[in-house]
């Protein structure tokens, strides 16, 4: 689950904030929030908010657990671990090469 909010408010950013600052609006950012983003837009979001993009799936009440899905060139893959995510960003920076 995207953990978007809980990581703005930790950095004293409301989501109309962090919606100005990826010069988008407010309903643009809370699809991106509810549905299903993409790791472009994941990536975006973490570097506005200047973290690492997993600490956008990661519960902060427990770590171990990091569960979501995200789309990459229409593909919906499913996220259940770090490892998960680092496979899929590898792939995301091999095609970005």
């Amino acid at each position: 689950m995207l953990r978007i909010k809980e990581v703005a408010k930790s950095k004293n950013i409301s989501l109309e904030q962090l919606a100005d600052i990826l010069k988008i609006n407010r309903v643009t950012l809370s699809r991106n929030i509810n549905g299903n983003p993409t790791v472009e837009t994941l990536s975006k979001i973490a570097t506005a908010l200047e973290v690492e993009i997993s600490e956008l799936f990661i519960s902060s009440k427990d770590n171990s657990q990091l569960h979501g899905f995200v789309e990459y060139q229409n593909e919906i893959h499913r996220i259940n671990s770090k490892e998960d995510l680092e496979n899929l960003l590898a792939i995301v920076n091999k095609d970005a090469e």
